[in-house]
């Protein structure tokens, strides 16, 4: 696995340069062998590349949508990742409905990972998953601090740090088990876990990896510097 991190000015340089490289990824998918498996994260950045997304062209009937994690929300929440995705881009593009794979996080955390498992297992390895990062150093819902089994796809989390206590998410392993892994932050917010992953520490978005390449794009701001 190859690790490029890739400085750019603030969050809209971040959302152009990764919609560019799904976009990419998704063609080399297609051709090679006819589908494009993404993983989609949540968040203020990946919103963005959702946006640039909906304008896209590209054989939408060819991809496969999956998610990273969700929050134990009812289904038409507004604070659903799989809202905010459809609300940004999917509804807006000609994806078919079957192949857009929502994390049914309604139903409580254990019945979902279960659920949600049997759904991804089939589907692994991934062309392309995309994370962000939070200022712990989090990424998906495995935060600092947290066990899970490590022979799990899918972990049931009872206890996040943030609201709601109750969610669902992929696990390393399955974050992990992808061609390749974009990861994007902004903000000066996550300067310091950055800086901290940067240096070795051992946070949960230091323990992804991919097949073929890990990409980070981050901007000025998390790099300790104003524009």
């Amino acid at each position: 696995m190859t690790t490029e991190w890739q400085r750019l000015a603030d969050a809209d340089q971040i959302a152009s340069r990764a919609s560019a490289i799904i976009l990419r990824a998704a063609q080399k998918a297609i051709a090679a062998h006819g589908q494009f498996r993404i993983v989609l994260a949540g968040g203020s950045t990946p919103t963005q590349v959702y946006r640039q997304l909906a304008r896209a062209e590209t054989d939408w009937s060819r991809w496969q949508i999956y998610f990273g994690d969700e929050r134990c929300l009812p289904a038409d929440n507004a604070e659903r990742n799989s809202r905010m995705a459809t609300h940004a881009w999917l509804s807006h593009v000609d994806i078919p409905g079957n192949n857009i794979h929502i994390i049914p996080a309604e139903l409580g955390a254990t019945t979902a990972a279960h659920k949600y498992a049997a759904i991804i297992e089939p589907a692994l390895p991934f062309d392309l998953v995309l994370l962000g990062m939070g200022e712990d150093g989090h990424t998906a819902s495995l935060f600092p601090g947290h066990q899970h089994p490590q022979d799990e796809a899918v972990h049931a989390v009872f206890d996040a740090p943030k609201p709601p206590p109750e969610r669902v998410s992929l696990s390393r392993a399955s974050l992990s088990n992808s061609q390749q892994v974009l990861v994007l932050i902004s903000g000066t917010a996550n300067h310091e876990a950055l800086a901290r992953w940067r240096a070795g520490y051992p946070l949960p978005i230091a323990t992804i990896t991919a097949e073929q390449r890990l990409v980070v794009l981050y901007d000025d701001a998390a790099a300790g510097q104003s524009s």
